[in-house]
């Protein structure tokens, strides 16, 4: 079968073997799979000498066959794959047998994805094939780091640096959807005008000076995924007390903080990432309820998954990217 896989430190595009499905699994024919900024580090952090990996996390898809034992699905159920593996309960922190979908695990750039049985979820019905490919990585990690973690409430005001982003597009619908108040942050005119007719109520340059612009708001919440280039400039809007919870760094990793300043102002710091099976079934429903649906930027034939690569790597999307892959 065909998939876009890792090997020897080259991205390519080729011929791998079918899977099987053994006790416990299934094969997911896959129609959908989206494209994270997660798929862009693995390459580096996997260096020039390991073996063929297929990666991709997102993916939607049709149950082709299924293993011995396996009863909560059939051939032909239409799901969506759980990127985050073997963590099934809301907890504090993720179990030690934690691990992400797409490596070291084959993941979702493929044909077809032999995975547990328990990392499959049914379609929500009202999503078409491409937005059922890039719900759930963004739409977890996005509902844990608001409602797990951040604990957003109606009428509170959430700030969101970096508008763009396929997890900033769920944020500022869920945020919505319960009655609350977002602020968002862009450097491009474009994606202000976009986060503002997605539904946020400020859309700032993240050029322009964020105490100044926010001196007559309160910001309840900040959830942070930029990293260095933002962290300080978010807390200094952030109320005494606020929250702040971070699940990402596409700028530099390590910030300097000023402790006095943070202690002083009894801010509440949280770090977050993806979540567990629980949360993933309490996002559907979510998106059900308020019939949420992910913002899809554009969509690419798993054959250009390259070309998918740079334009995610350029930052241009608003928004998720997916493949087709049927």
């Amino acid at each position: 079968m065909k998939a876009f896989i890792h090997e020897l430190g080259q991205l390519k595009y080729g011929e791998i073997a079918e899977p099987v499905a053994k006790e416990g699994q299934v094969v997911v024919r896959l129609k959908t799979a989206g494209l994270n900024r997660r798929d862009l580090y693995i390459p580096n952090r996997r260096g020039q000498d390991a073996e063929a990996l297929v990666l991709g996390s997102d993916g939607a898809g049709i149950i082709e066959a299924v293993g011995q034992g396996v009863t909560n699905v059939q051939v032909g159920d239409e799901v969506i794959i759980n990127p985050a593996l073997r963590w099934d309960k809301e907890s504090v922190s993720p179990p030690e047998s934690f691990d992400i979908l797409g490596m070291p695990d084959d993941g979702t750039f493929a044909e077809k994805i032999v995975i547990s049985a328990e990392q499959v979820e049914s379609k929500p019905a009202y999503l078409t094939w491409e937005e059922a490919g890039i719900v759930a990585l963004a739409g977890l990690t996005g509902y844990r780091a608001m409602f797990t973690k951040g604990n957003l409430q109606a009428g509170e005001t959430v700030f969101i640096p970096g508008a763009g982003s396929g997890v900033a597009t769920f944020l500022i619908q869920f945020a919505k959807n319960i009655g609350a108040r977002v602020i968002v942050t862009s450097r491009s005119e474009e994606k202000r005008k976009q986060a503002l007719a997605l539904g946020a109520d400020l859309a700032l340059d993240t050029n322009e000076d964020w105490q100044e612009a926010l001196e007559s708001e309160t910001i309840d919440l900040v959830i942070e995924s930029v990293g260095r280039a933002t962290f300080n400039r978010s807390l200094g809007v952030l109320k005494k007390g606020g929250r702040i919870v971070v699940f990402g760094a596409t700028t530099e990793d390590t910030v300097e903080l000023d402790l006095r300043s943070f202690f002083y102002n009894q801010h509440q710091l949280f770090g977050s990432t993806m979540g567990s099976r629980e949360e993933l079934k309490n996002m559907l429903a979510h998106i059900e309820k308020y019939e949420t649906r992910p913002v899809l930027d554009k969509v690419f034939k798993l054959e250009d998954a390259a070309d998918a690569f740079q334009y995610l790597e350029e930052s241009q999307n608003f928004g998720k990217i997916v493949f087709d892959i049927s």
